[in-house]
């Protein structure tokens, strides 16, 4: 099962970390190369499940970058409207 996926009660509580990350980039990878594999066989139906968990990762991954942009930005806001004043 995907390191994403928390429960419902536990969502919101994760600490986003470097590690965390790493895992994911590793779990991501590991998707593609099964991925492949399969489609190499022929079995493109036994692909969905990894293909809707590496989706589902990738937008996880691009929300952190989101929200870890908006963060950036804020401060550099912050910033600069400190030197201003």
């Amino acid at each position: 099962m995907s390191v994403v996926f928390v429960p419902k009660r536990q969502r919101g509580k994760a600490q986003i970390n470097q590690e965390t990350i790493q895992r994911l980039l590793d779990e991501n990878d590991q998707l593609v190369r099964c991925i492949t594999e399969y489609l190499q066989k022929g079995r493109a139906t036994e692909c969905v499940q990894y293909q809707q968990i590496l989706h589902r990762n990738i937008v996880y991954l691009g929300t952190i970058a989101d929200a870890g942009a908006e963060i950036v930005s804020e401060e550099t806001q912050t910033s600069a409207n400190d030197s201003v004043s």
